[in-house]
């Protein structure tokens, strides 16, 4: 019998992908907005495709802001796209 494989949805592109495929945002229960690159930190999280472009969309049309219901400041965004981007570097 085959194992059943998690999904989940893309705040941004709204396509359903295996959940190790998918990057974790995580609003953490002190209120500040970080990458979760293990996928278990505490707090509302929402999921991204590892492309860029689903981040830069997601920021544009403030679907991160919506899924993790909480007001993201512009620095958090800087602070996101930096870790993203060496997330990237380390995959």
């Amino acid at each position: 019998m085959a194992k059943k494989i998690p999904m989940r949805m893309c705040v941004s592109c709204r396509e359903m992908q295996p959940k190790k495929e998918l990057v974790r945002v995580v609003r953490t229960p002190a209120g500040s907005v970080i990458l979760d690159t293990v996928g278990r930190a505490n707090g509302r999280g929402a999921y991204l495709c590892r492309k860029s472009a689903c981040l830069e969309k997601a920021i544009k049309s403030k679907a991160l802001e919506r899924a993790l219901e909480t007001k993201i400041e512009p620095e958090t965004y800087e602070t996101l796209r930096t870790q993203f981007a060496s997330y990237h570097e380390q995959q």
